[in-house]
């Protein structure tokens, strides 16, 4: 069976084997209707890059096509699918592994599961998830620190001072993932900067460098590209082989260290979860934040929830459930922000949907970005408006995406988490307002992020 490394394969242009030449006749995806390839050795490469992002071509391609249209990743038919509808309708069984996560190890050259097959797969999956979760009940008190810090400074701060978002909240993410995920060294400030560079030189090329080719054009982008990859993996298989040697068990690393894992499983999870975990959760609050500078009706919302539920009190990790509101607000941020706007899979089994039949093997392409704007799932798709999610028909199609229920890929359930006591906190001191003139602009790459720096200005909440 194809390995699902030919998703990165793809991008980089590196093809195995010849490029079959293909008749005019076949150049679809089992008839399904979509582009013919514009190159024969790219497929629709150049068309991806002309429109500025895979969600961009997406959004063009299903517009002009459907829900339910293919095009090629160089020689390699690729079906994707625009619709709750036709998400739904998806067969495939591959359920051990996260889409997101699969994306991810593919573009590290990492491989999904333990190399044993599905029940591996399973058992890492486990392993990993079941770190996470384990990490953060132990170490809530810690989210709760970093995040009244953040806070605190804010507060303590000119109210006409511009606050810029990206920075400081790259910066919350960045320290709440390392002390979490590899313990109490990364309290200092210049082991967290050292991580950051690399965390950053590695980021910027996945889903932009590999996308457009860029990066195997570039010698000296390539070597950058190469050093900061490893220099992070020998950063944490040090991190790892100390934790072992101490035999701790307070950090995300200290859990996997107790499974039957090997060293390089153990360093592969731990860069998955610094690389996304930072990534997701800083980008989740930027935009959360955003949203709420430019809503003072839902501030108001939120900050009523908040002080009936928690009154004076800190947050805790079992009040979380009951803040229904805040979770609302959440879960329309990563909808209005398309926060992950492509996911895909492998046709582990041959599919069908609608009357497309998916042949085993093909790529599939989950386009949510084009989903969570799709005018027939969501009234006024535009508009920012946590009140929806009041339905249950709303909440099934968000669930049926993957961001809530048991699908939720785990480094978006830490993000909740840490979001919520962002807000949490925030909220209950402090009112949040847009700078005027200020224009946000999307770069939709593996998650969605401000194209530049993001500013708001704050300023105390009045207290009753």
């Amino acid at each position: 069976m194809l390995d699902f490394a030919i998703f990165a394969v793809t991008f980089v242009i590196i093809l195995v084997g010849a490029v079959l030449y293909l008749y005019p006749s076949s150049r679809r995806a089992s008839g399904i209707p979509g582009l013919n390839p514009t190159d024969e050795k790219d497929g629709n490469l150049q068309d991806i890059v002309n429109r500025g992002s895979l969600h961009e071509f997406l959004v063009s391609l299903h517009l002009r096509f459907g829900s339910v249209a293919s095009f090629w990743f160089g020689g390699r038919p690729v079906v994707s699918l625009g619709s709750v509808l036709q998400l739904q309708q998806h067969i495939n069984p591959n359920h051990s592994t996260d889409s997101f996560e699969t994306m991810l190890k593919s573009l590290l050259g990492y491989q999904s599961g333990t190399g044993g097959g599905a029940t591996e797969s399973v058992i890492r999956k486990k392993v990993y998830e079941s770190a996470i979760n384990n990490t953060v009940e132990e170490k809530f008190p810690l989210v709760l620190k970093l995040v009244e810090e953040l806070v605190g400074k804010w507060t303590s701060a000119p109210e006409a001072q511009h606050t810029p978002l990206c920075a400081h909240l790259l910066g919350l993410a960045m320290k709440t993932v390392t002390q979490l995920a590899l313990g109490e060294t990364f309290r200092d400030d210049s082991e967290v900067l050292s991580f950051r560079k690399n965390h950053d030189a590695i980021w910027s090329e996945i889903g932009k460098g590999y996308l457009d080719g860029s990066l195997e054009k570039s010698s000296s982008r390539k070597a950058h590209y190469e050093k900061a990859l490893s220099e992070m993996q020998a950063v944490l298989l040090s991190v790892a082989k100390d934790r072992k040697a101490q035999r701790k068990q307070t950090a995300f690393v200290d859990a996997l260290l107790q499974s039957s894992l090997t060293e390089r499983q153990i360093m592969e999870d731990c860069m998955v979860f610094t690389l996304a975990g930072s990534v997701i959760t800083a980008n989740l609050c930027i935009w959360a934040l955003h949203f709420l500078s430019t809503s003072e009706d839902v501030q108001d919302k939120l900050y009523q929830e908040l002080e009936q539920v928690l009154g004076s009190d800190p947050i805790s990790l079992d009040k979380i459930p009951e803040l229904r509101y805040c979770q609302q607000v959440l879960n329309e941020t990563v909808r209005t922000a398309k926060l992950t706007p492509v996911a895909a899979r492998l046709q582990e089994v041959e599919g069908k949907v609608d009357q497309h039949v998916i042949p085993k093997e093909t790529l599939v392409i989950y386009a949510l970005g084009v989903v969570l704007q799709d005018s027939d799932t969501w009234s006024t798709p535009y508009r920012f408006d946590p009140d929806r999610f009041e339905e249950e028909s709303v909440r099934k199609s968000f669930c049926l995406l993957g961001f809530s229920g048991n699908q939720t890929c785990p480094e978006l359930r830490f993000a909740y988490t840490v979001a919520t006591v962002l807000l949490s906190t925030l909220v209950r001191q402090l009112k949040l307002h847009p700078l005027k003139g200020q224009v946000m602009e999307v770069r939709s790459e593996l998650v969605s992020t401000p194209k530049e720096e993001t500013w708001i200005t704050v300023s105390r909440r009045k207290q009753k």
